[in-house]
């Protein structure tokens, strides 16, 4: 299933006791072209989703665990998918909304599958039908004309707490017979107490320990007593195998799902098919001449149009792990799940490694930067600039579009202020601002550029460039997982993790990196 992710509008929250729970905005819009979760670009035809089949589900951040409400209603329109959802009456939901309101969750995102669909020239996936599973809140945008329009809550009390319903069949009384009658007897005035030895308490085993710990609460915090006063000199020392390490949550890892800044502003492209290490890219060598007539019954200038190759070589990129199958029958939670998410998150990191090597390496067109003043506006402005007539005049009338900024390039340009001490990209910037960049997200725009930032480009980088024609490709077959069994006759298997890459600098004049002196 292909994620995509939509933009952030502002929100208009509607307050009262019978108002409805719900938001209302643009799902999907039609023939704008994204990145999505996967790497690829596509875009949606008119009309391609069915608006009268099943009720996708509403989640947040695509996670089937955190389910929210239904997709209540999908209307087509002129400029795409337009939806309603309501939310559940749960603690969930109102926190949800709640999060809306302040604006934490200010973008929705579609969970689809393609069912039909084609690619066009630039190797973007043109879907013509596809199932919407899902619309998810995220805060992260991509197509900047998938909005929320509108939300409409009703306002819970201060002391109130949203509770989820209660089927009917919970509620019923436990007791499925009435008490049987019970006879009179004749009994003393005062109750008989026989006399007896206190029963004395067992030390429990370890699944009787398990047992209670794991129901928690007052009936732990007694029966733990229980057993501190029974052993009053026993300690945690001396019973280890009674103490079991519960494990909390999913593993922790740093790593980032799909962490691709370089690849995801180029997009991938699909490894040609067929046989071979190497395939070729054309490009026009010489263009031809045209100019003024050299007068009457005298012939034009002569030109000359000559179409070349460029080579490009395939590589491999991947990994393995031996994993024993007692490891893999026996982890909680299971390490194969953990193990082929953390190799697929390192092949991320992987290609977009190579990826930014190669754009850095493939731009040999510098123009020099003051460093020592690279916290003066005017300086950016005049690289920018400068660098920016150099790919138009180099390039036959191409601007630039992105700037890829290493991480402390990335801060410095953040840091940027004006002569009264202003940020000149504030998050929530006035209508003069010079762009809009956050210290939580890599992407962002500066002096009318898209910003990239990535940790794979070397300390350093300051490139401008353009992503949208051609000029620096990404190729992959991203192959996935592979389990083979180990071949000593021991009960393990290798997984291996690999895929596809090749990169291409097709027209080095469209890229400037700054050369700091």
């Amino acid at each position: 299933m292909i994620q995509f992710i939509s933009s952030p509008v502002t929100l208009d929250a509607a307050a009262g006791e019978d108002a409805p729970r719900t938001i209302t905005g643009v799902a999907v819009p039609w023939d704008t072209p994204a990145t999505v979760s996967g790497g690829e670009r596509v875009m949606f035809s008119p009309g391609a989703f069915d608006t009268e089949g099943k009720r996708p589900k509403l989640l947040e951040g695509h996670d089937m665990t955190q389910l929210r409400g239904v997709v209540s209603e999908l209307v087509n329109s002129d400029e795409g998918l337009l939806f309603t959802a309501t939310f559940a009456r749960t603690a969930a939901a109102q926190d949800a909304i709640e999060l809306i309101k302040a604006g934490a969750y200010d973008s929705v995102s579609v969970g689809a599958v393609p069912v039909k669909y084609k690619y066009d020239k630039n190797g973007t996936m043109v879907v013509s039908q596809a199932d919407l599973v899902e619309i998810s809140l995220v805060a992260q945008p991509a197509f900047k004309d998938a909005v929320i329009t509108e939300i409409a809550a009703s306002q819970p009390d201060d002391d109130e707490t949203p509770t989820p319903d209660i089927p009917e069949e919970e509620t019923m009384s436990t007791e499925t017979n009435p008490t049987p009658a019970v006879e009179a007897a004749v009994v003393p005035t005062t109750p008989l107490l026989a006399a007896q030895p206190a029963k004395p308490f067992v030390m429990p085993g370890m699944g009787e320990y398990v047992a209670k710990f794991l129901k928690g609460g007052a009936e732990f915090a007694e029966f733990n007593a229980r057993i501190k006063a029974a052993a009053p000199d026993v300690t945690t020392t001396d019973t280890p195998g009674l103490l079991p390490d519960p494990i909390v949550g999913p593993v922790y890892t740093n790593l980032i799902a799909n962490f691709r800044p370089v690849v995801n502003a180029f997009g991938v492209r699909a490894m040609p098919q067929g046989s071979g290490k190497q395939f070729q890219i054309p490009f026009v060598a010489t263009h031809t001449t045209i100019g003024a007539s050299n007068g009457e019954n005298v012939a034009l200038d002569a030109g000359q149009y000559v179409v070349n190759s460029l080579t490009v070589e395939k590589e491999v990129e991947g990994g393995y792990v031996r994993l024993s199958e007692e490891d893999m029958d026996w982890t909680s939670p299971e390490v194969l799940q953990g193990l082929l998410e953390d190799m697929a998150r390192r092949y991320a990191y992987r290609s977009d490694d190579v990826a930014a090597d190669a754009l850095v390496a493939g731009t040999t067109n510098t123009n020099n930067f003051t460093s020592a003043n690279i916290a003066d506006p005017t300086e950016w402005i005049t690289w920018i600039y400068t660098a920016a007539a150099d790919i138009l005049s180099g390039s036959n009338g191409h601007l630039p579009d992105t700037l890829f900024l290493a991480s402390n390039r990335w801060a410095s340009l953040g840091q940027l202020e004006d002569g009264s001490g202003r940020p000149l990209f504030p998050q929530v910037g006035p209508m003069n601002a010079y762009g809009a960049l956050s210290p939580n997200s890599d992407a962002g725009n500066a002096f009318g550029l898209r910003v990239v930032v990535d940790s794979n480009l070397a300390s350093g980088t300051l490139l401008i460039g353009s992503t949208t024609d051609g000029a620096f490709r990404f190729y992959e077959q991203n192959k996935g997982a592979l389990s083979v069994e180990a071949a000593d006759g021991s009960l393990s298997r290798y997984i291996k993790f690999r895929g596809y890459v090749a990169t291409a600098m097709v027209d080095s004049t469209k890229f400037i990196k700054a050369a700091f002196v």
